[in-house]
């Protein structure tokens, strides 16, 4: 089984420098088929053959059968043909003389003038429609320009009644701008009129309810015989009610106000409570407004009425 490996194994070693002996043939062999093949180019050349021929007759003529055979009459002596005449010198080429020119037909000469005159005749025609298309074109764009220039003239005036009519627009706003503030400024002056009217009339009638017997101070500035708002330590009662209520643990930083607004009924019964002020610490607001549910009823004043609506002001540090 390993006979071919063995075989290769103990093979004799390739001899050096095989793939230069094989270069070498194939170029001796080359060079030998070169030379091979000029040899027998150049024995196949055209050779020029060279050779006189003497002529004996100018046309070949066929022998006579024979009648008889007479005795043998000795052979004449064949005359020698001629020498052949020198060759001539060569003689000059003569040109001959050129044909003298071939009359030309009058109506053939009068035809073709016509036609030249027909082909001038058509191109000037040519070169007048040329010329009067030119003049057109040029007609043409002077009148285009024309109309370009008056439509340019029109909408530079309409561009410039639109600008007189929107200056007139703005004088027309401006003035009317100007009335507005004009009245505005009258209006502000009859309200100040009136409102110093008002104060005038507010004042003698508050001379008049003072000379009525009116029961209030003397710097109060009502119109009443008789003050119908809250006394001055109702405040007071009504945060000693709810401030009891109010449970708040947080360290806050100054002293901010929450303002809230409750409406009651008659007997002192919160019916509602709105937050109007904020303090700034939803904390506080929060706990106030806990506060003032839990309240539910507030206190009665010194005249055992309840304001229907009040306004009560909380600071964490009062």
């Amino acid at each position: 089984m390993h006979a071919p490996t063995d075989r290769l194994d103990f093979a004799p070693p390739d001899s050096p420098g095989r793939v230069r002996a094989v270069i070498l043939a194939l170029l001796v062999h080359g060079m030998l088929l070169a030379a091979l093949a000029w040899g027998v180019r150049w024995t196949r050349d055209t050779q020029i053959l060279s050779a006189d021929a003497e002529l004996w007759s100018a046309v070949p003529q066929e022998a006579a059968p024979r009648l008889a055979e007479p005795p043998p009459e000795p052979e004449k002596p064949v005359p020698l043909p001629p020498p052949p005449p020198p060759p001539l010198p060569p003689q000059p080429v003569v040109t001959p003389p050129a044909p003298p020119p071939p009359k030309v037909d009058i109506a053939l000469e009068q035809d073709k003038l016509r036609k030249q005159k027909e082909l001038a005749r058509l191109e000037e025609l040519k070169q007048e429609k040329l010329k009067q298309k030119l003049e057109q074109d040029r007609l043409d764009k002077a009148k285009q320009e024309k109309a370009r220039l008056e439509a340019l003239k029109l909408e530079q005036q309409k561009q410039d009644k639109q600008k007189q009519e929107k200056l007139k627009q703005e004088k027309l706003q401006a003035e009317q701008a100007k009335q507005s503030q004009q009245a505005a400024q009258d209006k502000k002056i009859a309200a100040q009129e009136a409102k110093q009217a008002e104060a005038q009339r507010l004042k003698n009638l508050q001379r008049m309810v003072g000379l009525a017997g009116a029961a209030g101070e003397a710097n109060a500035t009502g119109t009443a015989l008789k003050s119908s708002g809250p006394s001055a330590s109702y405040g007071g009662r009504i945060r000693a009610k709810i401030k009891p209520n109010i449970v708040f643990a947080d360290e806050i930083r100054g002293n901010p106000t929450a303002i809230v607004e409750v409406r009651t009924s008659p007997d002192g019964t919160i019916i509602s409570r709105k937050l109007t002020q904020s303090s700034g610490v939803p904390s506080w607001d929060e706990s106030v407004i806990r506060a003032i549910d839990k309240t539910e009823v507030l206190p009665r004043d010194t005249d055992g009425r309840v304001p229907p609506l009040l306004s009560l002001e909380f600071r964490p540090k009062d």
